[in-house]
């Protein structure tokens, strides 16, 4: 196989099995010095191994990818990440509402990320970086928010739509991070709540009650906000009045996630049957933070189908013409 090839899928596995960003960016980066040398230097051992940007593993990789091998690195990789099970909902799923760049606390350029959207045979992907509240992720104040609308806008194209949007955070008496005017302007607004976790049930139910009742808000992204595993430990989800924000976001025609990274694995089983008794609808995300965890929503998909969620019902099955009616309230929404 080509070098560039197996560097980058080395890379695109990296992420999906959420190792080390800087770990990944290696294999990145030593793709992109690959591309840029003469055929000579790639035939001389000692100047590719000299060459800024190629340390000793990435070295080996390319080495083995020009004697016509599949790098062992990658056969090992390939082994230990495996890939989920395909379910017969993964096959019915368009695209994704929920994507980081490096604009935010993702690894990668849009570009990037749209490109890894599209090989992936998605549709459509949401765009979707931090608000200015969170800082620690980089959030986008208005004025870089509107930069980077200019730079979604130029990369759709061959069967793919690149769609504008944001992760907002939801601020503690349950207004939205970001001008009015602005969301406006978005295709897609996910909600979610990144502080106060362990507010009491009473002011965290207001909370969400009132940001879904919003009418910008598209997606009610990791609702109890819990962490099972990973490396940044485990939290305990927020306890709210459940009933009552399903019914809410059943009543405002907003979609309920279900994130598939598997650190989340939110909502828990038992909110995803209370949120399908009362007729919500779900989007499937892949909260991804780079290109290979877009892949991730192998597993969200796995769990909706475990739970008996209709295709139907889940926003990211639907056609783009379908979806941004939705988002944009034309007769779809209550």
């Amino acid at each position: 196989m080509h070098p560039i090839d197996a560097l980058n899928e080395i890379a695109y596995l990296l992420e999906r099995e959420r190792s080390s960003r800087y770990k990944s960016k290696a294999f990145r980066t030593a793709a992109d010095a690959v591309a840029s040398l003469p055929p000579d230097v790639l035939e001389d051992p000692d100047r590719l191994r000299r060459t800024k940007g190629i340390g000793d593993s990435t070295y080996a990789v390319i080495r083995q990818a020009l004697e016509g091998r599949v790098p062992d690195y990658l056969v090992d990789l390939r082994e230990r990440v495996g890939v989920a099970g395909r379910s017969e909902l993964r096959g019915t799923l368009r695209g994704d509402l929920h994507s980081h760049s490096d604009w935010s606390d993702g690894t990668t350029t849009i570009e990037l990320m749209a490109d890894s959207a599209r090989r992936l045979g998605h549709e459509y992907l949401a765009l979707t970086d931090h608000s200015p509240r969170l800082r620690v992720a980089n959030g986008l104040s208005p004025e870089r928010l509107r930069e980077q609308l200019d730079v979604v806008a130029g990369l759709s194209g061959d069967g793919f739509t690149l769609l504008s949007g944001i992760e907002v955070d939801i601020l503690e008496e349950g207004a939205l991070d970001q001008e009015p005017a602005l969301l406006d302007r978005l295709n897609i607004v996910v909600a979610s709540a990144h502080s106060q976790l362990r507010m009491e049930s009473g002011p965290m139910t207001r909370r969400l009650v009132a940001a879904v009742s919003d009418p910008h808000v598209d997606v009610l992204g990791h609702v109890t906000g819990r962490l099972v595993e990973g490396a940044r430990g485990t939290r305990p989800q927020s306890t709210f009045d459940a009933r009552a924000v399903f019914e809410a976001c059943a009543a405002n025609g907003v979609a309920v996630e279900i994130n598939s990274r598997p650190e989340r694995q939110d909502p828990p089983d038992e909110l995803i049957a209370l949120a399908l008794e009362i007729g919500c609808l779900f989007s499937i995300d892949s909260d991804a933070h780079a290109p290979g965890q877009l892949s991730l929503i192998d597993y969200g998909a796995e769990r909706a189908e475990r739970a008996g969620v209709p295709a139907d019902r889940i926003v990211t099955t639907w056609p783009l013409d379908r979806l941004l009616a939705w988002a944009h309230g034309d007769g779809v929404r209550p």
